[in-house]
């Protein structure tokens, strides 16, 4: 029985981006092992806090990360 844990930060994805993401890993699952797979996937989302997440010794915050996205006009100044 796979257990996929995917770790996001809070407020980049919505509702229904994670819905897909849940639904993608499963069926990435069944693609590779097969339909039986399915019923017995578990994929748990979480979100990290804005801010506790870091890359290349920086912490990241839920504006720099819609900055690289697009979605903002740029990265959050430290």
């Amino acid at each position: 029985m796979p257990l996929l844990n995917l770790k996001v930060m809070e407020g980049v994805f919505s509702a229904e981006q994670k819905q897909e993401m849940i639904s993608r890993l499963t069926e990435t699952m069944v693609e590779i092992e097969g339909e039986g797979m399915r019923g017995v996937t578990w994929v748990v989302v979480e979100e990290v806090q804005s801010g506790d997440w870091g890359i290349g010794g920086q912490a990241l915050r839920t504006e720099d990360v819609k900055a690289l996205q697009g979605t903002a006009p740029q990265l959050a100044s430290r």
